[in-house]
């Protein structure tokens, strides 16, 4: 069994992920970058750091990258003191990031030309279960390659699907997120409806629960509608739309109807445009 694991991206996601690695004793490294999350946890538990993700690489059996989106995994990879001027022969390189598919099949095809192997790897859920190892993950590739690193992938997921093969993992995240990113913003508009038309919040939660619009989205939106508590989604605006940007791109690509994506994607711009990008997306219900 591999025992020496790389880490490339501590932020919300990842440090749930570094973490629950290191309890289960396998030697960590992670990278040293401003948006990481404080590391202060993992040190006292054993990990080490690196500057540039080639050192994390050198150090590293099994490499998992949870970064934004295409553009970082593609300068994590290929970029100056990228991962691919450390990679060890038979490394394989996790990318549990949201990315363009097309992309993941180019930036694998680098690593196996550098002598290593790649899967992708995306997440649904939340921070909370990053924390307590409680992902789902979503994994396009080779079934051999997923069953070597599977056990390391069970410290932080709950629940590993096969997805197919190379990039069908970043596919059925795309489809996951403009279903569940949709509900959310489609709610969203919703409330702002209920709140100008001098319907109670209250009222409206209770009927959509014991209606047809409970369930997740619902879920994790009603402490900001009933409480102005953002904490039920920790997820950008501007990351949502992100994803809605890649879900369009593939959607276009696959001559899919994408026009009901296109009005979320807007909705999702117009968030960004007046809450910022730090801006939660719960907080999207109090700007429309």
């Amino acid at each position: 069994m591999p025992s020496k694991i790389g880490v490339i991206g501590v932020g919300l996601m990842g440090h749930g992920i570094a973490r629950n690695i290191l309890k289960k004793g396998y030697g960590l490294t992670v990278m040293e970058h401003p948006g990481n999350q404080p590391l202060d946890e993992l040190l006292a538990g054993g990990a080490a750091t690196r500057r540039t993700a080639a050192d994390v690489a050198r150090e590293s059996e099994i490499v998992i990258l949870c970064v934004t989106g295409s553009a970082e995994v593609e300068a994590v990879l290929s970029g100056s003191s990228g991962l691919l001027e450390g990679l060890r022969p038979g490394a394989i390189v996790v990318d549990c990031s949201t990315s363009v598919p097309e992309s993941t099949k180019k930036m694998a095809a680098l690593v196996e030309k550098a002598g290593g192997r790649f899967i992708d790897a995306p997440m649904t859920r939340t921070a909370r279960h990053a924390h307590e190892g409680k992902l789902n993950l979503l994994v396009g590739g080779p079934a051999e390659t997923l069953e070597e690193v599977r056990p390391v992938l069970a410290c932080f997921a709950e629940n590993i699907t096969h997805a197919g093969p190379l990039g069908a993992g970043h596919r059925m995240k795309l489809l996951h997120n403009y279903v569940s990113l949709g509900f959310v913003t489609l709610l969203a508009e919703a409330s702002a409806c209920a709140r100008r038309s001098e319907v109670s919040l209250d009222v409206f939660v209770d009927v959509l629960a014991s209606g047809g619009g409970a369930g997740a989205a619902l879920e994790r939106l009603k402490p900001f509608l009933l409480a102005n508590d953002s904490s039920g989604l920790q997820f950008s605006i501007s990351n949502a739309l992100k994803d809605l940007g890649y879900y369009t791109q593939m959607a276009q690509d696959a001559g899919a109807a994408h026009g009901v994506a296109e009005a979320v994607r807007e909705t999702l711009a117009q968030g960004v445009e007046q809450g910022g990008k730090q801006a939660m997306l719960p907080e999207l219900a109090g700007m429309l």
